[in-house]
């Protein structure tokens, strides 16, 4: 349930309430969705569903504070700028994830700079939602599944959101990839932003898929196991990994020591004309804008690479 909005300086009157219509209306298409499924993917649908707008838990922040700060300064060696490029909430803040570390890393982050006064939501593939324990640690780093309905009512109420269109595509790339900004085609988070009256916040990213190296993505793998219809996976990829050394990228493992290096971007607007949503030729124009800052932001981190890898 969506918290009571808040003005924000970043969109009118007329557009706070249609971004509430809009996040009413994912909520009922999205429960009738989840409703409508059944199966495997039902039980999915229906453990994502659970959301709320409560987190960031503090208490649960704090509590994993020397843990984070360790990881972050010392395994991860984290640098993280641009935060003058960064507008007043609410904001869509959109990124490749560059390895599965660089989710967390970017929350923690933005936790140690603003804590309670600035929450963020970040936004995960219902398959983790949906996994006993895991999702409700999710849920406790303020966490959402990565649907309209969560988003725009997030958004909505004012929050900001962090959104990593590419998913499993993006995260579990081939390691040569690596410096390549993947939104994987998806467009929605464009919508997203349209209908909440909102800009996007391009985040680039290099160095965490250092973290755990990804031999090959295994799509033909994913068809044959059927995880599209099962999970919504389109990939099954086998990485270099602790302490499997070579194994599916899907088992708890140790992240590999990386250097991390994450900037955000210049602001990309949208406009305030709610048609826009509907126009695919903006659409296309405005997702090629985010692509293409998040690449130029890419390309200039990854020249200050000391080492090819870890560095």
């Amino acid at each position: 349930m969506a918290e009571p909005n808040r003005s924000s300086p970043n969109r009118s009157n007329e557009a706070q309430q249609r971004a509430e219509r809009h996040a009413e209306q994912a909520r009922k298409d999205m429960a009738q969705r989840r409703e409508d499924a059944s199966g495997v993917a039902g039980w999915v649908g229906e453990r994502a569903g659970d959301w709320s707008l409560s987190g960031p838990d503090e208490t649960a922040m704090q509590g994993q504070k020397f843990f984070w700060n360790a990881l972050i300064d010392y395994w991860f060696r984290m640098e993280m700028e641009g935060w003058e490029h960064l507008p007043e909430s609410p904001v869509l803040l959109v990124g490749i994830h560059s390895g599965a570390p660089f989710v967390w890393t970017v929350g923690v982050q933005w936790w140690r700079r603003f804590g309670q006064e600035r929450p963020l939501h970040g936004t995960a593939h219902d398959a983790l939602m949906a996994l006993p324990g895991v999702g409700r640690f999710f849920r406790s780093m303020g966490v959402l599944p990565a649907a309209p309905d969560s988003i725009m009512s997030a958004l909505a109420a004012g929050r900001d959101v962090a959104l990593w269109p590419g998913g499993e595509v993006d995260s579990l790339r081939p390691w040569h990839q690596r410096d390549r900004a993947i939104l994987a085609g998806r467009k929605g988070f464009v919508k997203l932003a349209i209908r909440a009256g909102v800009p996007i916040v391009p985040v680039a990213t290099v160095g965490g898929a250092d973290a755990m190296p990804v031999l090959f993505k295994g799509d033909r793998l994913a068809r044959i196991l059927r995880l599209d219809s099962v999970a919504r996976l389109k990939v099954f990829p086998i990485a270099v990994s602790l302490p499997w050394g070579i194994a599916p990228a899907v088992l708890p493992q140790l992240s590999l020591p990386a250097k991390i290096r994450t900037a955000l971007q210049p602001p990309v607007s949208v406009g305030e004309d709610p048609d826009r949503a509907d126009d695919e030729a903006y659409l296309e124009r405005k997702y090629q804008e985010v692509q293409d800052s998040i690449q130029h932001g890419m390309d200039a981190l990854a020249r200050r690479r000391a080492f090819p890898l870890f560095g």
